[in-house]
């Protein structure tokens, strides 16, 4: 996208000098390129469709590490996604599909409804309360 060229020369090279960032795995991709969405045609005048958000029945059928791997894909995306709609307003540009954002967190929200109904049913109250701390740091 027009962002990762825009801004990508400042914020890459800034991580090129970090000392956290080493010369072989920026020689793969550099790990700011992960708040930005990947480049597409310009030209290309097809609008772009995302996904649906989760649903609660969807989630329940999920085991609890998959849920947890879930959540971080989301967070990762609402992170991103976050970080281009403020480089755009701080430009005066519109936010290309903003209805992403509200699907990502309401993905999340059941992601937590999921995880608590479960903390709930557990039998064993010493696990039960391990499980809801856990989710109460998510």
């Amino acid at each position: 996208m027009f962002l990762a060229r825009a801004f990508g020369r400042t914020f890459f090279a800034a991580a090129a000098r970090s000392k956290h960032y080493s010369a072989t795995a920026g020689a793969t991709r550099n790990p700011l390129q992960e708040f930005f969405e990947g480049d597409r045609d310009l030209d290309n005048e097809k609008p772009v469709v995302y996904g649906r958000s989760w649903k609660a029945s969807e989630l329940r059928l999920k085991s609890w590490d998959d849920l947890q791997k879930l959540w971080y894909v989301l967070l990762k995306e609402k992170n991103m996604l976050m970080t281009q709609r403020q480089m755009l307003h701080a430009q005066n540009l519109r936010f290309p599909n903003p209805e992403r954002l509200p699907k990502v967190r309401k993905s999340m929200c059941r992601i937590k409804h999921v995880l608590t109904e479960r903390a709930i049913d557990e039998p064993d109250p010493r696990r039960s309360a391990e499980m809801k701390k856990m989710i109460n740091t998510l």
